[in-house]
């Protein structure tokens, strides 16, 4: 089903949401359409920022608004469904369009089978009404499907329209870059060099695949990293968890912008906390590149200081591979608490593999590390 179908079903002319690569066409044909436009259109930091978003413009306008999301991102929304939405408490409706990862009977990676099994049960949960979008899925089923669900809508309840891989489509083409020039994995490349046999704690996506290769490249174990293949936004948070309780080693958290956009509150925690044996490395390409490179808002914010505003004691950015070595080297040799920026390109090989161990080997491997 082509995705101008799906918009012009739901009638609505406002959406929110986090990327996802299932959403792609999605995504695309609203950056295409609209780009970042707050009248139509605007990505949000995470899921329940986006409904909260969506239910002031329902108050605003009296319109239904729709909120896009990974399935991932159910866990996000629970509370605002929960205790704001819900039509026991202020009665707000809107349209959730939900891309199914980890679909029973569909391969996929270790952090979406779970989510991907209770998809629907989360949703039934919360008294939200869903209907599956297939490839085989018509307009005209499409239609009927949205004549009842205006009912509920209209009584102040929410529905859902979960998507199947590959069920919508856009023949648009859409780029996105910036004028970085500094290439992720590169980075990642030189923070490897310089923590040496630190454990490294990294973010999901194409951060913690490029970490792997590395490391297979570099003949070198896996041990020392913990690769957080999902649970977006709480990379830092785990290695603070890690710090505190082993001060007497280095620990390195890779970050992404994506992903301290969508909990930005654990910098606040972080910094209050200010372990002095980690270097939390935030490479910023403002960018959701792993689902498709659709923008963040973390080009038009100032990282460091939100860093030093949180108690970050050393915050810097740089944008040269110079530049980055110098700071590497700081925060390895400093016993305080670091924060790097690192302004960085959008782009990945195109042969860029996925961790070959389990999750379970992983996290096994790196406690036996840490003791």
């Amino acid at each position: 089903m082509n995705v101008e179908t799906l918009i012009k079903v739901t009638g609505a002319d406002f959406f929110t949401g986090v990327p996802d690569s299932q959403l792609k066409a999605l995504c695309n044909y609203l950056m295409g359409i609209y780009g970042i436009d707050p009248a139509h259109h605007i990505i949000a930091a995470n899921e329940g920022n986006c409904t909260a978003l969506a239910a002031g413009y329902h108050l605003a306008t009296g319109k239904v608004p729709v909120v896009y999301m990974q399935n991932s991102g159910e866990g996000n929304i629970i509370n605002p469904v929960a205790s704001l939405l819900n039509d026991k408490v202020y009665a707000i409706p809107m349209i959730f369009i939900i891309g199914w990862r980890g679909e029973p009977g569909v391969h996929d990676e270790p952090q979406h089978i779970y989510q991907g099994e209770v998809t629907v049960k989360l949703l039934d949960d919360m008294s939200i009404s869903s209907f599956v979008i297939t490839k085989e899925t018509t307009e005209d089923e499409l239609v009927k499907v949205m004549s009842d669900f205006k009912k509920l809508l209209s009584e102040g309840k929410q529905v859902a329209f979960v998507i199947k891989k590959g069920a919508i489509s856009y023949d648009g083409k859409v780029e996105y870059k910036n004028d970085n020039k500094m290439v992720r994995e590169e980075i990642i490349r030189h923070i490897v060099q310089f923590s040496e046999e630190d454990p490294i704690v990294s973010t999901t996506g194409k951060a913690s695949r490029e970490l792997f290769e590395i490391r297979e490249a570099n003949k070198q174990s896996h041990k020392y990293d913990f690769l957080t293949v999902g649970s977006m936004g709480h990379s830092s948070s785990i290695a603070l968890g890690v710090a505190l309780n082993k001060p007497e080693k280095k620990i390195w958290c890779i970050d992404g912008d994506g992903a301290v956009l969508m909990h930005m509150g654990a910098m606040a925690v972080l910094g209050a906390n200010a372990p002095k044996n980690l270097v939390h490395v935030v490479i910023n390409n403002s960018a959701h590149e792993t689902v498709g490179g659709m923008p963040t808002v973390a080009g038009k914010i100032d990282l460091v200081g939100v860093a030093k505003a949180c108690g970050y004691p050393n915050a810097v950015c740089v944008n040269t591979f110079e530049k980055l070595d110098t700071e590497l080297k700081a925060a390895k040799d400093r016993n305080e608490l670091s924060f790097i920026e690192v302004k960085c390109s959008i782009g990945a090989r195109e042969d860029l593999g996925r961790p070959t161990t389990t999750a379970i080997e992983n996290k096994e491997n790196f406690m036996i590390f840490l003791k």
